[in-house]
């Protein structure tokens, strides 16, 4: 018992630490979260709530935009009306118009009782948020398309942006429904997807998450994408946006807001309890992320790396795979190394040291962070090494080794000897260390 407490500890303190940069990052940063209709009658909702609740209490500003499709629907039955969808949207006609009214204003009550609650069961219960609603979202009717009348059925036209912020401002959550309103008094019913995009975009938000009926995009083979830049997700919904139309639509939205300015775009399961928290607060997240930013991606280093560096060399130093290098050596020499950066995570480096004379270049310090290997990172490092040379005119690559020499073989590098270095390395050779020599012709 005492053992597996001390585990469960240890993996707290681990998650903890992990978590604590994106608190404070996310602090006075606004997230748009949107979700259907379905959340309200599963039993994962409360605890989605508790996370909201979570979220507002570390500083977020948070827009919460619903949907209420089985809502409409169950009152549509109610009263004995059909109803008729086109291109996957639904007609809305004026008997329609009021169960959609109805249905919305339901959801909206329902989820305002529900954050008045606070933290239940916590020291924050009773601590309700302020929650607001109004009519923030002016729509304009989707009018006839492809010969269909759409009626009441409209799409965003303008976001109060102002009005959001100012009740942003004053420590409110703004909660908007699925409906929108015309400068002539008119109501239309809108999706929840299209408010949702549009407010994140509006508010030039720093996230847009969807929570989505699966685990988000796959690719082709099955396997799902964790993220996606703008080009990746056009790509996508040119060749696999007939898998879901839901998804295929979240997808195109997250690529609108991104072109407006959107930092983030999550698509993240709303059926695993606490995946909103494990999306937001993990480096790696649980479902899809779309983003116009580089994500992951291989730069130059700074001075300012040198403690990442240190912190992702220093277990592979201390099991001597790589040779010791103080900060202040790292800092006189971090012009060789570039990084493979992640969410601003240093999770893999390698430094190129030139010998002009000779056009040979060594491969110095190659290392991948532990959580991220056997995943191809260590061959984009050596590729992103072997180009540099190449651009520095060096006909040869070098490397010294103690532990890692298969890696290198499968790589195209031969076993060489100390005669094959440049002469100012076979002077600095250390022979207590006997590393062998791998060479490798560009």
């Amino acid at each position: 018992m005492l053992q597996e407490s001390l585990t469960d500890i240890e993996q707290f303190v681990r998650w903890f630490r992990g978590s604590s940069p994106y608190i404070n990052a996310f602090r006075g940063r606004t997230f748009v979260i949107t979700f259907g209709g379905e959340m309200l009658t599963e039993e994962q909702f409360p605890g989605l709530v508790h996370d909201i609740a979570l979220l507002n209490s570390l500083g977020v500003r948070l827009v919460l935009v619903h949907g209420a499709r089985p809502q409409i629907e169950a009152r549509l039955r109610e009263s004995n009306i059909e109803w008729h969808y086109a291109n996957g949207v639904r007609i809305t006609d004026r008997e329609t118009m009021e169960c959609v009214k109805e249905a919305a204003g339901s959801v909206r009550v329902d989820i305002e009782a529900l954050l008045s609650m606070g933290l239940a069961n916590s020291p924050m219960a009773g601590a309700a948020i302020r929650v607001t609603s109004g009519n923030f979202v002016t729509a304009q009717p989707l009018g006839v398309r492809d010969g269909v009348d759409y009626q009441h059925t409209g799409e965003v036209r303008r976001i109060d942006h102002k009005a959001i912020q100012h009740q942003l401002d004053a420590g409110n959550l703004v909660l908007l429904s699925p409906l929108g309103y015309s400068p002539t008094g008119e109501v239309f019913n809108l999706t929840a997807e299209d408010v949702a995009t549009a407010a994140a975009g509006a508010l030039h938000a720093e996230k847009l998450v969807y929570l989505i009926d699966g685990p988000g995009a796959f690719d082709p083979q099955g396997e799902l994408i964790r993220e996606m830049d703008l080009k990746d997700a056009a790509q996508w919904l040119a060749c696999c946006a007939d898998t879901s139309e839901h998804l295929a639509k979240c997808i195109a939205g997250a690529v609108r807001a991104c072109g407006k300015g959107v930092r983030r775009a999550h698509l993240v399961n709303r059926h695993v309890d606490g995946s909103l928290l494990l999306e937001l607060f993990t480096r790696d997240g649980i479902g899809t992320l779309v983003t116009a930013e580089t994500y992951e991606g291989m730069r130059q280093a700074t001075i300012d790396d040198v403690g990442g560096l240190l912190e992702l060399i220093e277990p592979l130093e201390a099991e001597g795979v790589l040779v010791r290098r103080s900060r202040e050596l790292l800092e006189m020499e971090i012009d060789h190394f570039f990084v493979l950066e992640r969410d601003r995570m240093i999770i893999g480096c390698a430094a190129l040291y030139p010998f002009a004379e000779e056009q040979v270049g060594e491969l110095a310090c190659l290392a991948v962070h532990a959580s991220y290997r056997k995943e191809g990172r260590g061959d984009d490092l050596l590729e992103y090494a072997e180009k540099r040379a190449r651009q520095l005119g060096i006909k040869r690559l070098f490397v010294l080794t103690t532990r890692t020499a298969h890696w290198f073989l499968e790589r195209g590098f031969r076993e060489g000897d100390l005669t094959d270095l440049p002469v100012k390395k076979q002077a600095m050779y250390n022979y207590q260390r006997r590393s062998k020599v791998f060479i490798k012709p560009l």
